[in-house]
């Protein structure tokens, strides 16, 4: 059955956790408990960690933790049939954001199932479409020429905060009309949001963004602009205008999914070519190869997990499970199954294209997609073109987020 994005309330779906709450149909030999993505065991090496899941692990299993109980699917056919079957994994209800009940919201489009998913993300089409991306391109590359024009100079920089983080976020905040000025305020609630550990914290954070977000919203309905949050707030859906809950819920999943995960993976990809200067050379010498080299980097630093629900008893692979099960694919792991990916460990840039699963797929592939490749891309040309060596500032500690989208928390380099 559709999902009604209006209707108040999501049906329940048991959230169990821990050991003591396994259900019956769960046979007990499928139970692990890895510690992704929060174990100190994971956060060592979560790139590695997740790639040696294909030797740890059988392909469906139960994983048991204080966060809630959930099937995990690592073989990259798994997870693209979970991507594209909506009608047995429904996103209602999967998303694990706090929200009141009494005053709650649908994440759109990511909670909303076909067919009438398409109707709200056919309203932004025509900003993040493969061709519309390309108009920003001039752009982008002005911003990371300037951002390089900062640091170049001094011979290092904590990337994170001086490039990793404010290109795409720079960028993305323009998209959607909102201040510049507020952005290390607005990366600060996203990473409370999606990495703490503490309740409290993450319904502090949704809080401070949710009333931030309203007024917003209230702004751009009395003063219309031609920037994403104000295309939201006039857009209608099968001819009528979309109510206040749909165009909240619509900007806020914009809003927390446009702050963290390509700065994430831009972390992750400078500190790989930080300690591999060898491959950075391949890069530079093989200008002509780009998009492939792009999309092998995607596939070795895939950043985020995909969660779903059964809306019904399936069998899969002769595991049962049941309506109202959780169910996530390991989608970094997935990117590393070697039977889609020869030799899934070594980053070959002239590797057979294959799907990648760096932002999900299916109906609920992500919308950024595109601007995420390109913003990678350009981000590669300019910076190798004006720093091509450089390396991890000397006595440094890689240390690691715990949450749902993984990279690392500083990368300081020098050169």
């Amino acid at each position: 059955m559709a999902i009604d994005a209006t209707r108040p309330v999501p049906p329940e779906f048991p959230r169990i956790a821990g050991s003591d709450n396994i259900p019956d149909h769960v046979d007990p030999a499928l139970v692990r408990t890895t510690g992704i993505p929060f174990s100190p065991e994971f956060l060592v090496n979560p790139h590695g960690f997740m790639a040696d899941l294909h030797e740890r692990m059988p392909p469906v299993y139960y994983e048991v933790n204080n966060y809630g109980n959930a099937w995990q699917l690592i073989k990259h056919a798994d997870a693209l049939f979970m991507l594209r079957h909506p009608e047995i994994f429904t996103n209602e209800g999967a998303t694990p954001f706090p929200r009141d009940p009494d005053d709650y919201f649908y994440f759109i489009p990511i909670e909303i199932d076909p067919p009438h998913h398409k109707k709200y993300r056919a309203i932004l089409d025509p900003v993040f479409s493969p061709k519309a991306v390309l108009t920003l391109q001039d752009k982008i590359r002005t911003l990371a020429n300037e951002l390089i024009d900062e640091f170049q100079d001094k011979g290092e920089c904590e990337f994170t905060t001086a490039f990793g983080r404010p290109l795409p976020v720079m960028v993305f905040l323009d998209l959607m009309g909102l201040p510049q000025e507020k952005r290390d305020t607005f990366v600060d609630w996203a990473m409370d949001l999606l990495h703490s550990q503490d309740p409290a914290v993450m319904g502090r954070a949704m809080q401070s963004i949710s009333s931030y977000l309203k007024e917003v919203i209230a702004e751009k309905v009395e003063h219309p602009d031609d920037r994403v949050i104000s295309r939201i707030a006039h857009a209608e859906v099968d001819g009528r205008p979309m109510t206040p809950p749909e165009i909240f819920g619509f900007v806020v999943f914009l809003f927390i999914g446009g702050l963290d995960t390509v700065f994430a993976t831009l972390n992750n990809i400078w500190l790989w070519l930080a300690n591999n200067p060898e491959r950075v050379r391949e890069l530079i010498d093989e200008p002509e190869n780009i998009d492939n080299q792009v999309e092998e980097l995607l596939r070795m630093w895939t950043v985020t997990f995909s969660g779903r629900m059964l809306s019904q008893d399936y069998e899969f692979h002769g595991v049962k499970m049941k309506k109202g099960d959780r169910i996530s694919a390991i989608l970094p792991t997935c990117n590393f199954d070697p039977d889609v990916f020869p030799n899934p460990k070594e980053t070959d840039f002239h590797r057979r294209r294959k799907p990648v699963l760096a932002f999900a797929g299916g109906v609920h592939s992500c919308m950024g997609a595109h601007l995420a490749r390109l913003e990678i891309k350009i981000a590669l040309q300019e910076w190798l073109r004006r720093i091509p060596e450089f390396s991890v500032k000397p006595g440094t500690t890689i240390e690691y987020r715990p949450g749902g989208v993984v990279g690392p928390e500083h990368v300081p380099l020098v050169w």
